[in-house]
């Protein structure tokens, strides 16, 4: 059996004592190479639990495992290290820095990350090229089309070869077509790194391509 990148227990989450639980009770676990579809209508918790399964929002209760690391036990700057090299982002808008060329956008992990510059580089014009995007490593976000952002983003949040990709609506804000091909870039890149993935969708048909399904309805998780 694959060993497990991120377990959630008991989770809970309220943002304040007048407000009702946002999640209740969210067990899920994620093994290596294994991808888990999110579901459910907006405001149902999607972006809250990977927030907490990203280590960007606290919850009220319960625990967050990342392998056999009990997160809660962490320190606020061992929580940004752990992120830093462990886990990926990809967002429903892309977020990319408009200063930055693409290339330099994909860097920016890695420099964080204490990557030689030229080495940091090397690796981003890479994973760029394995995107279709040789011809646009050093445009400016302005100059790109959505679906060449979010190739960016892609290729940004795997920089640091993390285990765990978390993705937020990550084709929601483009059209059918690019979606498609944008989905199928990811997974092809998951598969080679053999990265686990959970990822909030809208689309069923999107999410169907993935290990397991869940939907989040009412603040609870129920697998498909």
């Amino acid at each position: 059996m694959k060993p497990t990148v991120i377990s959630l227990e008991h989770i809970e989450k309220q943002y304040s004592k007048k407000d009702s639980f946002v999640l209740r009770d969210v067990f899920l676990s994620v093994r290596e190479s294994e991808f888990v579809a999110l579901l459910g209508p907006s405001g149902s918790g999607k972006s809250t639990l990977l927030h907490i399964a990203g280590l960007l929002d606290h919850q009220t209760h319960g625990f967050v495992f990342i392998g056999e690391e009990d997160v809660s036990k962490m320190s606020d700057n061992e929580k940004t290290a752990l992120r830093l090299s462990k886990i990926g982002f990809v967002y429903q808008y892309h977020h990319l820095l408009q200063e930055l060329s693409a290339v330099e956008n994909v860097m920016l992990p890695q420099l964080i990350a204490g990557v030689p510059k030229k080495k940091a580089k090397e690796k981003a014009a890479e994973l760029l090229i394995n995107l279709d995007l040789e011809n646009k490593l050093h445009s400016f976000p302005s100059q790109l089309s959505g679906g060449q952002k979010q190739r960016v983003a892609i290729a940004r949040a795997v920089a640091n070869d993390p285990m765990l990709l978390l993705a937020d609506e990550p084709t929601g804000n483009l059209d059918p077509e690019t979606a498609f091909f944008v989905f199928h870039d990811l997974m092809r890149i998951m598969h080679r790194a053999k990265m686990s993935a959970i990822i909030a969708t809208h689309n069923y048909e999107l999410a169907a391509k993935m290990h397991r399904r869940f939907l989040i309805s009412e603040g609870r998780l129920m697998e498909q």
